[in-house]
Protein backbone atom coordinates (compact mmCIF):
# COMPACT_ATOMS: atom_id res chain seq x y z
CA UNK A 1 0.00 0.00 0.00
CA UNK A 2 2.57 1.93 0.64
CA UNK A 3 4.62 1.88 -2.46
CA UNK A 4 0.92 2.12 -4.42
CA UNK A 5 0.81 5.80 -2.77
CA UNK A 6 4.26 6.41 -3.23
CA UNK A 7 3.50 6.22 -7.42
CA UNK A 8 0.05 7.38 -7.23
CA UNK A 9 -0.10 10.69 -5.68
CA UNK A 10 3.41 12.50 -7.47
CA UNK A 11 1.02 11.40 -11.11
CA UNK A 12 -1.84 13.31 -9.43
CA UNK A 13 0.13 16.33 -8.15
CA UNK A 14 1.63 15.77 -12.32
CA UNK A 15 -1.77 15.89 -13.50
CA UNK A 16 -2.67 19.25 -11.36
CA UNK A 17 0.59 21.22 -11.99
CA UNK A 18 -0.51 20.56 -15.81
CA UNK A 19 -3.78 21.91 -15.55
CA UNK A 20 -2.73 25.04 -13.69
CA UNK A 21 -1.41 26.68 -17.42
CA UNK A 22 -4.41 25.89 -18.85
CA UNK A 23 -6.30 28.00 -16.55
CA UNK A 24 -4.11 30.90 -16.43
CA UNK A 25 -4.55 31.06 -20.33
CA UNK A 26 -7.96 30.57 -19.86
CA UNK A 27 -8.18 34.13 -17.37
CA UNK A 28 -6.21 36.03 -20.04
CA UNK A 29 -7.76 34.93 -23.03
CA UNK A 30 -10.71 36.41 -21.10
CA UNK A 31 -8.97 39.62 -19.92
CA UNK A 32 -7.87 40.13 -23.60
CA UNK A 33 -11.58 41.03 -25.54
CA UNK A 34 -12.14 43.01 -22.01
CA UNK A 35 -8.45 44.72 -23.27
CA UNK A 36 -9.37 45.21 -26.89
CA UNK A 37 -13.01 47.12 -26.13
CA UNK A 38 -11.36 49.32 -23.96
CA UNK A 39 -8.82 50.20 -26.84
CA UNK A 40 -11.46 50.23 -29.89
CA UNK A 41 -13.97 52.41 -27.78
CA UNK A 42 -10.62 55.13 -27.30
CA UNK A 43 -9.60 54.44 -30.66
CA UNK A 44 -13.30 55.71 -31.62
CA UNK A 45 -13.24 58.47 -29.41
CA UNK A 46 -10.36 59.75 -31.10
CA UNK A 47 -11.34 59.25 -34.45
CA UNK A 48 -14.17 61.54 -33.81
CA UNK A 49 -12.56 64.00 -32.06
CA UNK A 50 -9.84 64.38 -34.87
CA UNK A 51 -12.79 64.47 -37.35
CA UNK A 52 -14.77 66.91 -35.86
CA UNK A 53 -11.72 69.55 -35.58
CA UNK A 54 -11.20 68.47 -39.47
CA UNK A 55 -14.79 69.74 -40.01
CA UNK A 56 -14.12 73.28 -38.05
CA UNK A 57 -10.53 73.86 -39.49
CA UNK A 58 -12.22 73.38 -42.77
CA UNK A 59 -15.19 75.81 -42.03
CA UNK A 60 -12.85 78.20 -40.42
CA UNK A 61 -10.62 78.40 -43.12
CA UNK A 62 -13.49 78.84 -45.62
CA UNK A 63 -15.27 81.29 -43.91
CA UNK A 64 -12.03 83.28 -44.02
CA UNK A 65 -11.24 82.47 -47.40
CA UNK A 66 -15.03 83.45 -48.69
CA UNK A 67 -14.57 86.84 -46.84
CA UNK A 68 -11.21 87.23 -48.46
CA UNK A 69 -12.91 87.21 -51.82
CA UNK A 70 -15.88 89.32 -51.05
CA UNK A 71 -13.13 92.20 -50.08
CA UNK A 72 -11.70 91.69 -52.60
CA UNK A 73 -14.55 91.83 -54.92
CA UNK A 74 -16.21 94.62 -53.44
CA UNK A 75 -11.90 96.82 -53.38
CA UNK A 76 -12.15 96.32 -57.25
CA UNK A 77 -15.49 96.74 -57.92
CA UNK A 78 -15.58 100.15 -56.14
CA UNK A 79 -11.96 101.19 -55.65
CA UNK A 80 -10.53 99.95 -58.55
CA UNK A 81 -13.26 99.74 -61.61
CA UNK A 82 -14.11 103.69 -61.57
CA UNK A 83 -10.21 104.62 -61.84
CA UNK A 84 -9.60 102.13 -64.15
CA UNK A 85 -12.46 101.78 -66.46
CA UNK A 86 -14.22 105.16 -65.60
CA UNK A 87 -17.72 104.05 -64.89
CA UNK A 88 -19.68 105.31 -61.08
CA UNK A 89 -22.23 103.68 -59.48
CA UNK A 90 -25.06 105.01 -57.68
CA UNK A 91 -27.65 103.02 -55.75
CA UNK A 92 -31.55 103.95 -56.95
CA UNK A 93 -33.66 104.60 -53.44
CA UNK A 94 -36.97 105.10 -55.28
CA UNK A 95 -39.13 103.19 -57.31
CA UNK A 96 -39.63 106.36 -60.10
CA UNK A 97 -37.97 104.51 -62.89
CA UNK A 98 -39.57 100.59 -61.98
CA UNK A 99 -39.81 98.40 -63.57
CA UNK A 100 -36.39 98.59 -65.01
CA UNK A 101 -34.51 100.23 -62.13
CA UNK A 102 -35.96 99.28 -58.55
CA UNK A 103 -34.90 100.42 -55.26
CA UNK A 104 -32.24 98.98 -54.12
CA UNK A 105 -30.57 98.38 -57.52
CA UNK A 106 -26.96 99.45 -58.58
CA UNK A 107 -26.79 101.96 -61.30
CA UNK A 108 -23.85 101.67 -63.41
CA UNK A 109 -22.85 104.78 -65.19
CA UNK A 110 -20.33 105.99 -67.59
CA UNK A 111 -19.54 109.79 -68.71
CA UNK A 112 -20.70 110.52 -72.33
CA UNK A 113 -20.35 113.26 -74.33
CA UNK A 114 -23.37 116.08 -74.04
CA UNK A 115 -22.90 115.95 -77.59
CA UNK A 116 -23.56 112.36 -78.17
CA UNK A 117 -26.71 112.17 -75.44
CA UNK A 118 -30.19 111.84 -77.35
CA UNK A 119 -33.74 111.36 -75.99
CA UNK A 120 -34.76 108.10 -74.43
CA UNK A 121 -31.15 107.83 -72.56
CA UNK A 122 -31.38 107.36 -69.15
CA UNK A 123 -28.75 109.84 -67.19
CA UNK A 124 -27.85 110.62 -63.58
CA UNK A 125 -27.47 114.71 -63.21
CA UNK A 126 -28.05 116.95 -59.85
CA UNK A 127 -31.78 118.49 -60.45
CA UNK A 128 -31.19 122.33 -60.38
CA UNK A 129 -33.88 123.14 -57.82
CA UNK A 130 -34.44 122.36 -54.04
CA UNK A 131 -31.11 120.34 -52.58
CA UNK A 132 -29.95 120.09 -56.01
CA UNK A 133 -29.98 116.13 -55.20
CA UNK A 134 -28.40 113.76 -57.56
CA UNK A 135 -31.85 112.23 -59.94
CA UNK A 136 -31.33 109.20 -62.39
CA UNK A 137 -34.64 109.31 -65.07
CA UNK A 138 -35.08 109.33 -68.84
CA UNK A 139 -34.72 112.01 -71.40
CA UNK A 140 -38.02 113.14 -72.95
CA UNK A 141 -36.39 116.34 -74.61
CA UNK A 142 -33.40 117.96 -75.55
CA UNK A 143 -32.81 121.69 -75.87
CA UNK A 144 -30.45 124.06 -76.77
CA UNK A 145 -30.26 127.54 -74.41
CA UNK A 146 -29.43 131.26 -75.31
CA UNK A 147 -25.78 130.63 -74.48
CA UNK A 148 -25.45 127.29 -76.39
CA UNK A 149 -25.30 125.15 -73.72
CA UNK A 150 -27.48 122.23 -73.55
CA UNK A 151 -30.75 121.62 -71.32
CA UNK A 152 -32.77 118.63 -71.12
CA UNK A 153 -36.53 117.84 -69.71
CA UNK A 154 -36.54 113.84 -67.75
CA UNK A 155 -39.44 112.30 -66.82
CA UNK A 156 -39.29 108.93 -64.21
CA UNK A 157 -40.53 105.97 -66.29
CA UNK A 158 -43.17 105.10 -63.14
CA UNK A 159 -43.92 108.78 -62.45
CA UNK A 160 -47.24 110.47 -64.29
CA UNK A 161 -45.79 113.33 -65.30
CA UNK A 162 -42.52 115.05 -66.45
CA UNK A 163 -40.09 116.01 -63.35
CA UNK A 164 -41.34 119.87 -62.95
CA UNK A 165 -37.39 121.65 -64.18
CA UNK A 166 -35.07 121.88 -67.07
CA UNK A 167 -32.08 121.28 -65.98
CA UNK A 168 -29.01 122.72 -68.31
CA UNK A 169 -26.50 120.35 -68.44
CA UNK A 170 -22.82 121.46 -66.76
CA UNK A 171 -19.47 120.52 -68.34
CA UNK A 172 -18.81 118.53 -72.01
CA UNK A 173 -19.97 114.86 -70.07
CA UNK A 174 -22.95 113.53 -68.13
CA UNK A 175 -23.12 110.07 -66.58
CA UNK A 176 -25.09 107.81 -69.07
CA UNK A 177 -26.49 104.68 -67.19
CA UNK A 178 -25.02 101.55 -68.92
CA UNK A 179 -26.31 98.99 -66.59
CA UNK A 180 -28.45 97.97 -63.91
CA UNK A 181 -27.20 95.38 -61.53
CA UNK A 182 -30.60 94.23 -59.04
CA UNK A 183 -30.72 93.99 -55.45
CA UNK A 184 -28.00 94.64 -54.41
CA UNK A 185 -27.76 98.44 -54.09
CA UNK A 186 -28.15 97.78 -49.86
CA UNK A 187 -25.55 95.32 -49.54
CA UNK A 188 -23.21 97.72 -51.49
CA UNK A 189 -24.53 100.83 -49.57
CA UNK A 190 -24.08 98.84 -46.19
CA UNK A 191 -20.49 97.36 -47.57
CA UNK A 192 -19.18 101.29 -47.64
CA UNK A 193 -19.46 101.80 -44.44
CA UNK A 194 -16.11 102.47 -42.86
CA UNK A 195 -16.90 99.73 -40.18
CA UNK A 196 -18.19 97.30 -42.39
CA UNK A 197 -14.55 97.98 -45.13
CA UNK A 198 -12.24 97.49 -42.55
CA UNK A 199 -13.62 94.43 -41.18
CA UNK A 200 -13.15 92.81 -44.26
CA UNK A 201 -10.15 94.23 -44.88
CA UNK A 202 -8.68 92.70 -41.42
CA UNK A 203 -11.22 90.50 -40.50
CA UNK A 204 -10.75 88.27 -43.62
CA UNK A 205 -7.09 87.88 -43.09
CA UNK A 206 -7.25 86.87 -39.13
CA UNK A 207 -10.21 84.52 -39.79
CA UNK A 208 -8.05 83.14 -42.76
CA UNK A 209 -4.72 82.51 -40.41
CA UNK A 210 -7.32 80.91 -38.05
CA UNK A 211 -8.14 78.55 -40.33
CA UNK A 212 -4.94 77.81 -41.15
CA UNK A 213 -3.51 76.97 -37.33
CA UNK A 214 -6.89 75.03 -37.11
CA UNK A 215 -5.71 72.80 -40.24
CA UNK A 216 -2.31 72.50 -38.42
CA UNK A 217 -4.30 71.88 -34.91
CA UNK A 218 -5.82 69.08 -36.50
CA UNK A 219 -3.12 66.99 -37.57
CA UNK A 220 -2.54 64.47 -35.15
CA UNK A 221 1.59 63.62 -34.59
CA UNK A 222 0.73 60.58 -32.68
CA UNK A 223 -0.96 58.51 -35.25
CA UNK A 224 0.15 54.93 -35.52
CA UNK A 225 2.18 54.24 -38.83
CA UNK A 226 1.01 51.24 -40.33
CA UNK A 227 4.74 49.73 -40.01
CA UNK A 228 4.07 50.06 -36.17
CA UNK A 229 0.74 48.62 -35.42
CA UNK A 230 2.26 45.43 -37.95
CA UNK A 231 4.91 45.22 -35.11
CA UNK A 232 2.79 45.75 -32.57
CA UNK A 233 0.56 42.99 -34.33
CA UNK A 234 3.76 40.80 -34.43
CA UNK A 235 4.41 41.01 -30.59
CA UNK A 236 0.85 40.19 -29.63
CA UNK A 237 1.23 36.75 -31.95
CA UNK A 238 4.37 36.18 -30.58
Amino acid sequence: MSALSTVTTPAVRGRRSAAQPTRVAETAAVKQPAAAKASATASAAAAKSGAFRRVAGKVVKGVGVGMLVLASLVFLFLAIGPRVLGYQTSTMLTGSMAPLINPGDIVVTHPTPITDIKVGDIITYHIPVEDQRVETHRITEITTTADGGVAVQTKGDANNGIDPWIATLQGTTVDKQIATIPSVGNVIRTLRQPMVMNTLMYGAPAILVIGMLASIWTKNPTKTTPEHAAGAGDEVVA
